[in-house]
């Protein structure tokens, strides 16, 4: 069985539908990517969300610096975020990228904390890959 859900494959998506997706608050999109460019450690989150608060206070606790991104709170900006959810894959908040690859959310970056292999990321500069 394999460990990845099923996606989509793009020939059974419209090029309509595929150019309507990609154009889906692309500005957002294109802060999120020079931010990951920018910050070896980036959370995009939203306000009023605990997850992303606990994901914050582990972050800093470890000495971990990180840039953070918020686009709205549970009434507000909700299509930005499914934007962000649609181009990144994850399906929650926060999303937690570190030298640029997405890592996950709270579980597997407390996970990633704990056991080391977020700040081995982080140190290791570029050298790091997935």
């Amino acid at each position: 069985m394999s460990s990845s859900r099923p996606l989509l494959a793009a020939d059974r998506v419209h090029a309509a539908a595929t150019a309507k997706i990609a154009a889906l608050h692309r500005e957002t999109i294109e802060e999120i990517e020079d931010a990951i460019a920018k910050h070896a450690v980036v959370v995009v989150g939203m306000a009023q969300n605990p997850h992303v608060a606990k994901v914050r206070k582990a972050l800093s606790e470890a000495g971990i610096e990180f840039h953070y991104l918020e686009y709205g709170s549970y009434l507000s900006a909700w299509r930005r975020r499914l934007a962000i959810k649609l181009w990144s894959g994850w399906p929650t908040f926060p999303q937690v990228f570190v030298r640029g690859v997405l890592i996950g959310g709270e579980e597997l970056t407390k996970a990633a904390i704990a056991d080391g292999t977020l700040r081995a990321r982080v140190d290791a500069g570029d050298a790091v890959t997935a």
